[in-house]
């Protein structure tokens, strides 16, 4: 039979979980209008799933109360020490989450560390806060005297039997219990066995992605956000009017609506322009990818977003480039309004699926994928056999010739039309290569570049088992890569020429709209590409990428790099730096000089230093105010 102590536990602990049962009736209730288009099954998933997050906030909040509960004292000084421990606590997390049923219609998100960085605000405001949402207080009194009521003290006869005292083989008992409540409040916080820790974004991975706000509680958005650092705002505009001038927002002109075709996405892994012969004078290691650049449209001044694969799906799925130091799936905002692709083209009639041969959890990318609306994500557990299958590299997930040919079989199971992304992971470091091919694809100058020879050998494979099938001839490809690696060409080894990828659109059943191949590109200009194409509307898209069958343009791409800012155009790179001072660099394909101009055309230091701040102070602010999409 369990302790007394640990039964105690188990039942304050139980108290805490009804309590924030209550908490989230009461926010789904004071937000409902937010949550309307949702059915009520999956509102009640909601509620169902977010225990996981109640028992992982209320363990973090809780630690120095589970701990003082295994104390084997049944003095009533300590008794009530321990409860007053878990009074303070958890009245600061009822708080939290009361305020947080209005504070949600302002920011459109569970609080964060934001509280800290407005303690000035705060501290002035209190008394009018106070006043104009005073009637907080009565849910507050209500569940407090709840908690203080109801909370288990054990009885006044309950002792601790005598023999625990002289006996050192009574203490075993207690150890194991010590060490079974540390493992499952390890587990708790964890919030499972899976490969992360669980984090604010595995809320979303259900449907409708905003039920994800119901699912979450204040109490664990906000201790998991503590020692986040986000990124300073930005006031280069006074105005919203004038922000948007800056911008540079380009609407393009209406074209006819294009068949619903599918959509095949190749995100490839370190697939640098540096590696492929195409770019570089015949001189590479992609003799597939070369061959089939000559077929489609190819992009020549095509740059990534960010150098971490973690950044590329935000702007492949999302159009949002990477303009600050942590990624934005394991940030503080990843509970903000976010439409992607697959929310878009779900609303046509689409069927849209991420697939990724690593472990689910990788990077979040299963994460991300549902935030962004797509339906279905298939990782290495959704593989035959999974970690013990033969085609396990031992390392990341699935080798990239198999699962390419998975993602093909897959894909003729999909209802049509279909929007899929496929994520590569071979050509990642360490680089390996399978036993069969390790003589065909003899190594390199670089690690990279047998990897790179099996990737591109993969991607022909894989193009040979599609074009049998049924849905080959109606679907678009875009092939592009997540960010560059390992570098040996001196013309790349410069800040432009780290973030120089491929581009490449292929269909082999119609001819493409006309588009320039020498605009410049960005990772986030898929989405407004793929609209574009489509003929769907485009109004929920992020004003960072242009749809490269855009003629009135000339395309544009931003990255961060090295503190500073940096904005590609066709004729200048700009630079903002850490210190808002504005350089201009001529451009030179993807050689950027390592001085910038002394004598810059004033017209155009201005015009692209205004872009260039404009779209960071848009990002950054409307980040930290949920305000993307207003």
């Amino acid at each position: 039979m369990p302790s007394l102590f640990l039964r105690l536990l188990v039942r304050r602990f139980a108290l805490l979980l009804g309590i924030y049962m209550v908490l989230r009736l009461g926010f789904y209730w004071a937000n409902y209008a937010v949550f309307q288009e949702a059915t009520a099954g999956q509102v009640a998933w909601a509620f169902v799933y977010g225990l996981r997050f109640d028992i992982a906030g209320l363990l973090l909040l809780n630690l120095p109360f589970v701990l003082m509960s295994l104390v084997p004292n049944v003095d009533v000084s300590w008794q009530r020490l321990v409860r007053g421990v878990y009074l303070t606590l958890n009245a600061s997390g009822i708080a939290l989450n009361l305020i947080d049923t209005q504070y949600f219609k302002f920011i459109g998100r569970r609080t964060s560390n934001e509280l800290f960085t407005i303690t000035g605000d705060i501290q002035r405001q209190a008394g009018q806060l106070v006043g104009h949402y005073w009637f907080l207080l009565i849910p507050f009194a209500v569940l407090f005297g709840l908690l203080w009521y109801a909370y288990p003290m054990p009885r006044p006869e309950a002792s601790v039997p005598a023999p625990m005292r002289t006996d050192p083989r009574q203490w075993l008992r207690p150890g194991l219990t010590f060490v079974l409540i540390a493992g499952l409040t390890v587990l708790g916080i964890r919030g499972g066995f899976q490969l992360k820790p669980l984090r604010t974004g595995h809320a979303f991975v259900q449907a409708p992605p905003i039920l994800g706000h119901v699912t979450l509680n204040s109490t664990f958005t906000f201790l998991k956000s503590l020692g986040y650092q986000p990124p300073e705002r930005r006031s280069y505009f006074a105005s919203a009017e004038a922000l948007h001038a800056a911008l540079a927002v380009h609407q393009p002109a209406a074209r006819p609506a294009a068949p619903h075709d599918n959509v095949v996405v190749l995100l490839v892994e370190s697939f640098a322009s540096e590696y492929n012969g195409v770019e570089n004078g015949g001189r590479g290691y992609t003799p597939f990818f070369d061959s089939l650049a000559t077929q489609g449209l190819l992009f020549r001044h095509h740059y990534a977003n960010g150098r971490r694969s973690i950044e590329a799906l935000p702007a492949v799925l999302a159009g949002l480039p990477s303009l600050m130091e942590s990624p934005f799936i394991t940030s503080n905002f990843q509970t903000n309004e976010l439409h992607g692709l697959g929310e878009m083209l779900s609303r046509e009639g689409y069927a849209t699926s991420v697939f990724h041969g690593a472990q689910n959890g990788t990077m979040g990318f299963n994460t991300f994928a549902g935030i962004t609306g797509m339906q279905q994500y298939y990782g290495l557990q959704e593989y035959p056999k999974g970690i013990k299958s033969p085609d396990y590299d031992g390392h990341w997930g699935i080798f990239d010739e198999p699962y390419l040919q998975y993602f093909a079989q897959q894909l003729s199971q999909q209802k049509q039309p279909f929007f899929s992304t496929v994520f590569t992971l071979t050509s990642h470091e360490p680089f390996p290569v399978p036993a069969q091919y390790k003589s065909r694809f003899a190594p390199g100058r670089l690690p990279i570049h047998a990897s790179i020879r099996y990737t591109d050998f993969a991607l022909r494979r894989f193009f040979q088992t599609a074009a049998k099938q049924p849905w080959y001839r109606n679907t678009l490809f875009i092939l592009l890569a997540d960010h560059t690696s390992q570098t040996l060409r001196p013309d790349y080894q410069n800040t432009l020429g780290s973030y120089k990828t491929p581009l490449l659109l292929f269909h082999p059943g119609r001819a493409l709209p006309a588009a320039n191949p020498q605009r410049i590109t960005q990772q986030a200009d898929v989405p407004a590409t793929i609209l574009d194409y489509l003929g769907l509307p485009t109004k929920q898209l992020l004003p960072f990428g242009y749809s490269v069958f855009d003629t009135a343009t000339t395309g544009r791409a931003l990255f961060l790099s090295g503190g500073s800012y940096f904005l590609v155009h066709s004729d200048f790179v700009t630079e903002l730096t850490i210190d808002n001072h504005v350089k201009l660099y001529p451009y030179r394909n993807h050689r950027l000089p390592p001085t910038p101009l002394t004598n810059p055309n004033p017209e155009k230091l201005r015009q692209y230093g205004n872009e260039l701040k404009a779209c960071v102070q848009f990002f950054l602010n409307g980040l930290a105010d949920n305000s993307l999409y207003k």
